[in-house]
Formats: structure tokens, C-alpha cells, sequence
């Protein structure tokens, strides 16, 4: 309970709303509280969500986390085939990167960088080591 004159103040980036900084972040902006009527309409408007109608379906952001999805599951699939128990490990490690990118904007970029890295060492601890084969003397004519 908070008793005296108060009033709620809600800071949000909306991207279609928002500033830019310098690096290009999203810039937060302060709304009133008229803001949390809005929050309930946009639970309601869910199902539009991945549609064409879906309004913040179209950003930059959005558009890059439906391809980080096709991404991934291309990975995973790809490297599906050569699972065994002496990859398990690294292969857990590649299946859970999603976990470590979190948040919005930038922190969400942020993420999304250091999961890029940790996946490319997986991925590198993944490649076969390649032994070379003698050459049998026999050439295809």
C-alpha cells in the first residue's frame, strides 16, 4: 500500500515510437499511466502475432529473431545426424544457446553476440578432424 500523491510512470522503447542513441539503441520514453489500459488491448490482439497484421511483426528485430528460428533449427537438423557420445556434450551446449539470449534491444544484442560465439567454438569442437587418406597410386582416368 503507498499512501500520499503518487502516480505510475511507465518507461518503454517501442520501436515504432522510439529514438535512436548513437549506437543506434533504442531510446526509452516515459508514458503515464493511460499506458496500462493499452497492455490489456495488446494481450487481447496476441493472435495476431508472426501474422501480416501483427504491427511490430515487421521491425528489424523481429524480422532477425524469425531467422535466428530457421537458423537454429537448419543447425540442429544438419548436425542431428552426427549426435554420438562422444559429441553429447558439445551437441547439449549448441541445443541450449536460445537460453542464453535474453532480454530486449540491446541486451538482447548483447546476447546475441556472445551466444554467436559460444555456438561458432561449438561448432569448431564439432568439425570432424579430417586424417588424410595415402594416395593409392590410382588415378581416375
Amino acid at each position: 500500500m503507498f499512501e500520499g500523491n503518487y502516480s505510475i510512470k511507465y518507461h518503454l522503447a517501442p520501436p515504432l515510437l522510439s529514438d535512436r542513441d548513437a549506437n543506434g539503441h533504442l531510446i526509452k520514453r516515459q508514458f503515464g499511466s493511460w499506458v496500462g489500459m493499452v497492455f490489456p488491448l495488446l494481450a487481447k490482439l496476441r493472435f495476431l502475432r508472426g501474422s501480416l497484421l501483427d504491427p511490430f511483426g515487421h521491425t528489424e528485430e523481429r524480422k532477425g529473431e524469425r531467422a535466428l528460428i530457421l537458423e537454429y533449427r537448419n543447425t540442429i537438423a544438419a548436425l542431428l545426424p552426427t549426435l554420438s557420445s562422444d559429441n553429447l556434450s558439445q551437441m547439449v551446449g549448441l541445443a541450449s544457446i536460445p537460453e542464453d539470449i535474453r532480454g530486449y534491444g540491446h541486451v538482447k544484442e548483447r546476447h546475441l553476440k556472445n551466444a554467436k560465439q559460444k555456438e561458432a567454438k561449438l561448432l569448431d569442437a564439432l568439425k570432424p578432424t579430417t586424417t588424410s587418406v595415402p594416395d593409392s597410386g590410382r588415378h581416375a582416368a
